[in-house]
């Protein structure tokens, strides 16, 4: 208030010069950070529990406890809600272990990745997802950006922090790279669906994978 007020000769506050005034332009709306936050977690509960091709814009308003038009604020509709929320995966990612060993890095980004794709949320969003990107080219797109990236992050770092080791020999081919990392893990938790790993299992696939890279 301060900042926008000037002083006349009396020592009283007058009103600023016309110019000097800012007013927000008639309709505007201001969006509200934590309303757009609470909107985005709707999107992952409602998909979780209905999926999207039953997902609705009430269904969302109603589980973020807005109205409609708050979310129509945001978005024009419900494929550009999802895809916003999607694309919003591939920039939070997972944290690159640093553990100080290839095998040690995989084996904690195991750890971390299973727990991640075992979460009652994402067990149902991602089958669901892939289902409906072979249906919809830019949810596809969304969709395979979302996880691509994620996991590409993380796995060149552990790449490049083995390669500075002298673990892994320079210039190894990063998709391949990325194939044998991702690949296992993502088979058995998403595409057959197997409950959590067996005692050993994510050893066992750590010291694998750590000697497949490195006999590439």
């Amino acid at each position: 208030m301060l900042a926008s007020m000037t002083t006349n000769a009396a020592g009283t506050a007058a009103e600023p010069p016309q110019r000097a005034r800012r007013r927000t332009p008639a309709g505007a709306a201001v969006l509200r950070p934590d309303v757009t936050e609470a909107i985005r977690a709707a999107v992952f509960e409602e998909l979780a529990a209905v999926g999207y091709a039953r997902m609705s814009i009430e269904g969302i308003a109603r589980r973020a406890g807005v109205g409609k038009t708050a979310v129509y604020r945001r978005w024009r509709s419900k494929l550009h809600l999802v895809l916003d929320v999607v694309s919003a995966m591939a920039v939070l990612g997972l944290p690159a272990p640093d553990t100080g060993s290839l095998e040690g890095d995989l084996r904690l980004l195991y750890e971390v990745t299973s727990r991640a794709l075992r979460h009652p949320v994402a067990s149902q969003i991602i089958p669901d997802l892939q289902a409906e990107a072979a249906r919809n080219p830019d949810i596809a797109e969304a969709f395979q950006k979302a996880l691509r990236d994620g996991q590409e992050g993380v796995a060149s770092k552990v790449i490049a922090a083995a390669t500075a080791r002298g673990e892994l020999s320079p210039g190894l081919d990063p998709d391949l790279a990325l194939d044998l990392i991702s690949g296992p893990l993502y088979w058995r938790s998403v595409v057959i669906r197997s409950p959590k790993p067996p005692k050993g299992y994510l050893d066992k696939l750590a010291r694998a994978t750590a000697g497949a890279l490195k006999a590439l």
